[in-house]
């Protein structure tokens, strides 16, 4: 394990942000061609499932990994990720907010 001269996590470059895309890609058009009649519509909606799950699993497991058994997530980085997804789900609370109070005023 390397020495830490700061409490953060710098991330390695990792290829789970570009898969995932590609995921969202196939998804996305598998589902047009599904609802459009295609013959490959649905196995390409299939495999858009498949591929968005098994990103889903490795990202998760390496940051699993990251956390648990390299010991990567200190205390202030567990902060940070804390006050991320308060934010997060704060801001997404004010945006449903306004969007209900311009359609109900």
């Amino acid at each position: 394990m390397s020495e830490h001269y700061h409490p953060y996590h710098i991330v390695t470059p990792s290829p789970w942000p570009a898969f995932g895309s590609l995921s969202a890609l196939v998804l996305t058009m598998g589902g047009v061609a599904y609802f459009h009649g295609y013959i490959f519509g649905e196995l390409m909606l299939l495999l858009g499932f498949f591929m968005i799950s098994a990103t889903m699993y490795v990202w998760w497991r390496d940051v699993i990994r990251e956390s648990t058994y390299q010991g990567h997530h200190t205390l202030e980085v567990q902060t940070g990720l804390k006050e991320g997804v308060l934010l997060f789900i704060v801001s997404e609370a004010l945006l449903f907010f306004s969007f209900f109070l311009s359609i109900f005023p």
